[in-house]
């Protein structure tokens, strides 16, 4: 796709946010499995039924802009999903130390999104796309709620039980 205006740019990362959704939906799975902790595993559970709805948000993004949401798929959420697996599973067999890799690697997800919604809001906003930009804003808090957790979950005792795996 070329982009030559901020509405093509907007449409670019509705696409780009919508594909990156698509890989957290298939890889959160394998992350709750490898989770120890509850109350983690209970967290990022919430945030996969969130997600499946920020993905049929994008699609009514789409709906309202007349494009498909579906476009190329987001490299840079592959790569960052790839490096979560590899942080993950690169050795400690410690359930702690692997809770802790598993905060870090969604987290990093999460600023990716954060960074995403807020940019394309901001778009949406300049471009009179009210309606979308509240869908983009809805999802955005939603995306800072789920860091937020993961922060407390890791600050209130995963980090610390992990301490002793050194």
């Amino acid at each position: 796709m070329d982009i030559h205006t901020l509405r093509d740019l907007l449409v670019e990362q509705i696409q780009d946010l919508y594909s990156a959704e698509d890989q957290i939906i298939s890889a959160l799975p394998d992350m709750i499995d490898a989770a120890t902790d509850s109350e983690l595993q209970n967290a990022l559970r919430t945030h996969l039924d969130e997600t499946r709805g920020q993905k049929e948000r994008l699609e009514r993004v789409g709906t309202l802009l007349d494009v498909d949401p579906d476009g190329p798929g987001c490299k840079a959420m592959k790569a960052i999903i790839e490096e979560g697996d590899k942080l993950v599973n690169q050795g400690s067999e410690d359930d702690d130390v692997r809770d802790a890799a598993i905060i870090a690697a969604a987290q990093r997800v999460e600023h990716y999104e954060i960074a995403g919604y807020g940019t394309a809001r901001t778009f949406a906003q300049m471009l009179g796309e009210q309606e979308v930009a509240d869908l983009l804003s809805e999802t955005l808090d939603q995306e800072k709620n789920a860091d937020l957790t993961l922060t407390g979950i890791a600050e209130g005792h995963v980090n610390r039980q992990a301490i002793k795996g050194d």
